[in-house]
């Protein structure tokens, strides 16, 4: 059960790091320096590298959170707060499912066009998107270390 505590958190980690990382430092500062050229094809080449990671997350958080709701009883023993827990990990996965295949296709296939205007807007799509999924990851890491109060 350690194991699976420590990879779980581990991915979590990466995956809600990583969009505050994105979100709040590296978005405002491409914002300030980069022409839209540049800047869009940087967060190209950002999220190609940052989304296998997110994927892989997404494939050891619900392995390792699933596994470990069979070895507490099932959904019927396990307390309030993993409920809350998995069901705002699924809301993110189904919103980071969307970013995937709805915007940050239609970025890439706009920035390869060199079509800015377009591209901003997707990307402006994805920063909401990621926003909202950056709270979500927050208020569930909350829900995790304040769970007595969740019991």
């Amino acid at each position: 059960m350690k194991i699976m505590t420590m990879l779980h958190i581990f991915f979590v980690v990466i995956w809600v790091g990583g969009m505050f990382f994105a979100h709040q430092i590296l978005r405002p500062v491409a914002a300030d320096l980069l022409e839209p050229p540049q800047r869009l094809t940087q967060w190209v080449g950002v999220f190609k590298r940052f989304f296998p990671w997110v994927w892989i997350s997404i494939a050891v958080i619900l392995a390792t959170g699933l596994t470990m709701i069979g070895l507490l009883g099932g959904m019927g023993a396990i307390p309030l707060y993993v409920h809350a827990m998995l069901a705002l990990g699924l809301a993110m996965m189904g919103i980071f499912a969307h970013v995937f295949f709805s915007p940050y296709r239609h970025l890439q296939r706009h920035v390869a066009g060199q079509d800015w205007k377009s591209g901003a807007a997707a990307l402006a799509s994805i920063r909401k998107l990621v926003g909202i999924n950056l709270v979500l990851g927050l208020i569930t890491i909350a829900v995790a270390t304040v769970r007595p109060m969740f019991a």
